[in-house]
């Protein structure tokens, strides 16, 4: 197929990478093209623009970092859209921003399906994203060979805009493991004990996971390369609460993830590895 991708920031360019490497035919473009060129060494052809990229394509794929940046490059490339194209919005933008894309889409005769995924940047490299589908029924003829070269498996959740949703449930989960690891570690070093026997003791059990063990192990050995920003978890923790407060339920604990990670950004660590949290232990 012919697809462009927007967006090829962290997650879009391996995204668009493992596509071409398919054998689909892929245009990228980036609001600043130099994240974008190491791809054409990959089979895809860089963009200018939206428009130029999305001219006569059949799937528009867009991996960009927030709900009005989606709307805006969307609204860029609406003189070269093809109607009836399929737009996969696979960002993380909440429930407010999804609804207006699919409004969006609807005035541009668009279909609509939206695809957030799990996983961040070694998944997507290997194309075992997991991802989260709604929309239409028939179309998921159209987009599954998309989902099948990023992911390790699709999961459709209903109609459009539940699949942002369900996103959101995850991500509160992930932002509440995030923040548990780092103040666990910080009160073990705090407490003159190596934290790596907190990691032994509960390895094995009932308390145990692997991102306990992977995120753990990052933050003894200081060492933040970007799988995840600070500056991103930031932002979708301010989304999980939006959602709460639009499906009326009070999440004590993604409020205090939303303040330690805004001060994790403040003291400098916004684009390290979202596990650099841990720095909002101290004063």
């Amino acid at each position: 197929m012919l697809i462009a991708v927007l967006g090829t920031g962290l997650m879009g360019a391996p995204i668009a990478a493992n596509l071409a490497a398919a054998g689909h035919e892929v245009r990228v473009w980036n609001r600043t093209r130099a994240k974008a060129e190491p791809l054409a060494a990959q089979g895809a052809v860089v963009a200018d623009t939206p428009a130029a990229a999305v001219d006569g394509v059949e799937i528009v794929l867009t991996m960009l970092n927030d709900g009005p940046t989606v709307t805006a490059t969307m609204q860029e490339a609406a003189p070269a859209l093809p109607h009836h194209a399929v737009w996969i919005q696979a960002s993380t933008v909440g429930v407010e921003s999804t609804d207006d894309h699919i409004a969006l889409a609807r005035s541009l005769g668009l279909e609509f399906v939206d695809a957030p995924v799990l996983g961040s940047t070694k998944p997507a490299a290997e194309g075992k994203l997991v991802v989260l589908a709604s929309g239409a029924d028939e179309l998921r003829d159209r987009v599954q060979p998309v989902f099948d070269v990023i992911g390790a498996r699709t999961m459709w959740v209903g109609e459009a805009g539940a699949s942002s949703r369900l996103k959101l449930v995850a991500n509160s989960w992930v932002l509440a493991l995030t923040a548990a690891v780092g103040e666990a570690v910080a009160l073990a070093e705090s407490s003159g004990l190596d934290p790596k026997l907190f990691l032994e003791a509960v390895s094995g059990g009932a308390m145990d996971c692997a991102y306990l063990q992977t995120k753990g192990n990052a933050i003894i050995e200081r060492s933040f390369p970007p799988a995840f920003t600070v500056q991103n978890a930031l932002k979708d923790a301010l989304l999980v609460n939006e959602a709460a407060v639009l499906a009326d339920v009070q999440l004590d604990v993604a409020q205090a993830s939303a303040a330690r990670l805004n001060r994790a950004v403040t003291r400098g660590h916004g684009s390290e590895d979202m596990a650099a949290a841990y720095y909002a232990s101290f004063e």
